[in-house]
């Protein structure tokens, strides 16, 4: 996925602005896709300069202005074209496993310090997700309030449903790296017991 179909999936709720993409994005797409912020705003003006998005001059305040975005039937076109192709499966690159397989060079605090780290962080984003998913399932997220409105109401059960489904693949991933990080804590005390 890249930062182009991501901000064509949140356009394709509704028009935005650059600071609406910004926090929508914060509240929602950044929990599967992480981008900084810095690129959003260079790669909406790319959206718009290949046709995918357009956009609007509209008021701010008395003498300013800001930029609304709309996606177009070009933009509809290319996320749908990304969504029904299927995406080649990308070769792992995850640097806790690797610092974890050299562990015997570590002092034992340094890799129980670690991997309680890393326990600590899956929790914490466990913790998220499933807020998020209680939220949509409830139809509390506001994004999805205004994707639902947009919708015939025979569409609404799959956009909550699909979305929730994803959400449970990062919870279910975040549960297999607490446990992975479990496992190596009781590996650290095995060994350091010899």
């Amino acid at each position: 996925m890249s930062l182009r179909h991501a901000l064509l999936a949140l356009l394709s709720a509704q028009p935005m602005t650059g600071y609406d993409v910004y926090r929508y994005f914060d509240s929602s797409l950044s929990y599967v896709w992480h981008a900084p912020h810095t690129q959003i705003y260079p790669e909406l003006r790319r959206l718009e300069d290949s046709g995918l998005v357009r956009s609007e001059e509209i008021s701010r305040g008395e003498r300013g202005r800001k930029r609304r975005y709309h996606i177009s039937a070009a933009g509809l076109d290319e996320f749908r074209r990304w969504v029904n192709e299927p995406l080649p499966l990308q070769r792992e690159r995850d640097a806790h496993k690797l610092k974890a397989a050299y562990f015997e060079w570590a002092e034992p605090a340094a890799a129980r310090r670690q991997l309680q780290a890393h326990i600590a962080h899956y929790e914490l984003w466990a913790q998220q997700w499933e807020d998020l998913v209680d939220a949509l399932t409830a139809r509390e997220v506001p994004l999805l309030q205004r994707r639902l409105e947009h919708a015939p109401a025979e569409q609404h059960e799959a956009i909550i449903r699909y979305k929730v489904f994803a959400y449970e693949g990062m919870i279910r991933r975040a549960k297999a790296e607490i446990d992975w990080a479990r496992i190596g804590l009781d590996l650290v005390a095995e060994l350091e017991g010899q």
